[in-house]
């Protein structure tokens, strides 16, 4: 392929992955007093200059292509990379039937997720997915049926609310969580306080190795 062709291909493939990564910027959650979108934009703004130093880097070993070839090339991989990281797992959780209250996915050290809970609407999670999760389950009955318009999340950006308690066991427990409401509370918070420390599995909390 031409060097004209080839910017003009990986130029359009960059302004797409820039712009669907605002677009999911807007979605993530933030950190103390930004929003995801500001924390976001300032790794954007690192990924373009780390690409222009790369693109005269890269010019030594690709003399055919033009620098601006090189650089679109150099946030495409840059941006890619973003959008991996930001990925966020959509689980399927299933809960007992008639289930209504507080779910907590709580932070453990099973190798793969327990997503079908216990009778305390309790799962247990790896590392892994309890860093990266912040947007909607599908959440089903054990019978089957999708009950995703009785979920009510921690707010927007965030559905998982965060939980941490202390101790069982000498052992922190921290989970995931979100509301089940009855049908005629969809979207309404209920606030539901339970109790569940005591519930859970202590075999299976996480342990920092």
């Amino acid at each position: 392929m031409k060097d004209r062709n080839l910017k003009i291909t990986v130029g359009i493939i960059s302004v797409i992955l820039f712009v669907s990564l605002l677009v999911k910027l807007t979605k993530i959650p933030g950190g103390l007093i930004l929003s995801g979108l500001i924390l976001g934009g300032i790794f954007i703004v690192g990924i373009l200059i780390i690409s222009f130093i790369l693109m005269f880097i890269l010019k030594n070993f690709l003399k055919n292509l033009s620098h601006s070839t090189i650089y679109f090339m150099a946030i495409s991989v840059g941006f890619i990379a973003f959008h991996y990281y930001l990925h966020s797992p959509t689980l399927k959780i299933v809960v007992p039937d008639g289930y209504i209250g507080k779910v907590n996915l709580v932070l453990s050290n099973v190798d793969k997720n327990i997503l079908t809970l216990d009778s305390n609407a309790i799962g247990y999670i790896n590392k892994g997915t309890f860093n990266k999760t912040y947007s909607p389950p599908n959440v089903f009955t054990a019978s089957g049926q999708k009950i995703n318009n009785q979920c009510v999340g921690f707010n927007r950006p965030t559905f998982f609310g965060l939980s941490k308690f202390c101790c069982v066991d000498g052992k922190e427990i921290k989970s995931l969580s979100f509301e089940i409401v009855p049908v005629d509370k969809k979207g309404q918070k209920q606030y539901y306080s339970k109790d569940f420390a005591g519930k859970v599995d202590t075999s299976k909390l996480y342990r920092d190795e």
